[in-house]
C-alpha cells in the first residue's frame, strides 16, 4: 500500500470543515480590512528564499527542500508566503499603482523538512496578510489588530500579542555589538546552534528553544536599552494605536522572530490555552523594510504576518469548537419507491437551488436505515415521501426538533420549507 509522505496529511471530515471555516472567516475579516487575495507559485527561484529568508535561518540552513528541474534550474518549494508575494510586487511592477499601499492576503501550502510534531509539519497550511508601500507605525497596528480581530473572531479568547521593535539598522548593529561583548565569555555553555549563531547572527541566539531558561539567557541584554530616538519614538507609536484599538499586547525584549528580514516591530500571537503547552503561539509576523530592495526593486516598507492553519485547527478543537463548524443539514428527504425518488429528485435540487443544504438516500436502504442516516447528518426538517400521500398532492415534512409532522401541500412545499428553516 503507498501511503502519504512522512509530516504531510490528507484533509477531509471533520478537519476539512475546520480548514474551510478558518479560511472562510480569514477572508471576510481580511476583506473588511480591505486587502485583496493574492495567489503566488508553490515553487520559485532558490536564490528568492536565500535571499530573503536568509542563508543564517533556521529555514534555508536546515529546512528547505530544493532541487532542479530537467532543466538544471535550481527550484524550492516555497516555505513561506512573504517572499512569493515581494516577488511577485516587484515583477508585476505594481510598486507604480495608483492605490497605494497594496494590501494582501494568502492562504496556501508551504514547506519545511522539520521533524513532525503536533500542530507542526513538512507540509504545512498558512494564512497570511502583506502590507508593501506604508511605512506608517499606523499599518503596523492595522496589520497586527487584524491578526488579533480574526482570533477573536474563530472564538479564540485570553489572545496576547508580544511585541518588540529590532530598531533601525543603527540600533540593531548597536545592540549586536552588545550582545556580542555580553555572550563572547558564555558561548561555550551554550547548545550547538547557538554557537554558530554567534558568528553568523547572534541576535537569532535570543530565540534558542534550547537553552532559553538559562540564566545567560534570561540576563541577555535587552534591545529596547539600545534604541536611538527614531526607533523608540516608532515603537512607543505602534503601542500608543495598539491601545486605542483595545489590542492587548506584552513587550517581550527577547522577542525577533527566526527571519532574517525582520527589523522595527516584531510580534506574536499567544492564547492562554493550558493544553497546548509550547504550542500556544498562533501566529507571528513584523516588519521587513528593506526587503523589496533587496530583491531589486524600490526601496519599498512593508510588514505581514502568517498563522498556521494546522496550529489554529489543534486550538478549536481543543477549545471544542466543532459546534460553531460541523454544520448539520437542513433537509433529509426519504424515498422508496421509484415513483417517490424521481419526485425526490426534483425537489432535492429544487431545494438546492434555494440554497437549502439537503440531502436524499442513493443506496436503496430501507426507511428505518434512512431515518437513522438523517440522524447522523443532524438533519433539522425530514420530508417523508408516500406514494398514496403523493397521489393526493401531499408531502409529509417532520420537524427532527419538535418531532411534529405536517402534511403539506405538493405546490407550497418550497415555500414552507424555507419558512421553517
Amino acid at each position: 500500500m503507498i501511503t502519504k509522505p512522512k509530516g504531510t496529511y490528507d484533509i477531509y471530515g471533520d478537519t476539512a470543515k475546520y480548514y474551510n471555516y478558518i479560511n472562510d472567516t480569514f477572508k471576510t475579516v481580511c476583506e473588511y480590512y480591505n486587502y485583496e487575495y493574492i495567489r503566488t507559485p508553490i515553487f520559485e527561484e532558490s536564490e528568492l528564499f536565500h535571499r530573503t529568508v536568509g542563508q543564517t535561518s533556521d529555514i534555508v540552513s536546515k529546512e528547505t527542500y530544493d532541487f532542479k528541474d530537467r532543466g538544471n534550474r535550481c527550484l524550492t518549494l516555497r516555505p513561506e508566503g512573504t517572499a512569493g508575494v515581494v516577488r511577485s510586487f516587484i515583477e508585476n511592477k505594481m510598486y507604480g499603482d495608483v492605490n497605494q499601499p497594496k494590501k494582501f492576503y494568502y492562504s496556501g501550502t508551504m514547506y519545511r523538512y522539520e521533524r513532525p510534531q503536533a500542530g507542526r509539519y513538512r507540509e504545512l497550511s498558512q494564512i497570511g496578510v502583506e502590507v508593501l508601500g506604508c511605512a506608517s507605525p499606523l499599518i503596523d497596528a492595522e496589520v497586527i489588530s487584524l491578526a488579533y480581530r480574526l482570533l477573536e473572531e474563530m472564538g479564540i479568547d485570553n489572545i496576547t500579542v508580544k511585541i518588540n521593535t529590532l530598531g533601525n539598522n543603527f540600533s540593531r548593529e548597536n545592540y549586536r555589538s552588545a550582545l556580542v561583548h555580553y555572550l563572547e565569555p558564555h558561548i561555550h555553555e551554550l547548545c550547538e546552534d547557538c554557537k554558530k549563531r554567534f558568528t553568523t547572527n547572534p541576535l537569532r541566539i535570543l530565540d534558542c528553544k534550547v537553552d532559553k531558561d538559562s540564566d545567560i539567557i534570561k540576563n541577555i541584554p535587552s534591545i529596547l536599552d539600545y534604541l536611538d530616538q527614531e526607533s523608540k519614538t516608532r515603537f512607543d507609536q505602534v503601542l500608543e494605536y495598539l491601545t486605542y484599538l483595545d489590542v492587548d499586547y506584552e513587550v517581550d525584549s527577547n522577542l525577533v522572530r527566526g527571519l532574517d528580514y525582520y527589523n522595527h516591530t516584531v510580534f506574536e500571537l499567544v492564547a492562554d490555552v493550558d493544553q497546548l503547552g509550547n504550542a500556544s503561539t498562533l501566529c507571528g509576523g513584523g516588519r521587513y523594510n528593506g526587503l523589496v530592495a533587496n530583491l531589486g526593486g524600490q526601496d519599498t516598507p512593508g510588514i505581514g504576518f502568517a498563522c498556521g492553519i494546522d496550529r489554529l485547527i489543534m486550538v478549536l478543537q481543543e477549545l471544542n469548537k466543532d459546534k460553531d463548524i460541523t454544520s448539520s443539514l437542513d433537509v433529509y428527504v426519504m424515498a422508496i419507491s421509484e415513483e417517490e425518488k424521481l419526485t425526490a429528485i426534483r425537489l432535492v435540487q429544487d431545494l438546492r437551488w434555494c440554497e437549502i443544504k439537503t440531502e436524499m438516500d442513493t443506496l436503496n436502504r430501507g426507511l428505518k436505515a434512512q431515518f437513522k442516516q438523517a440522524d447522523r447528518l443532524k438533519a433539522r426538517l425530514l420530508v417523508l415521501l408516500n406514494s398514496k400521500d403523493l397521489q393526493k398532492g401531499l408531502i409529509t415534512v417532520k420537524d427532527n426538533l419538535t418531532k411534529e409532522e405536517t402534511k403539506v401541500d405538493e405546490d407550497e412545499i418550497l415555500d414552507y420549507i424555507i419558512s421553517n428553516l
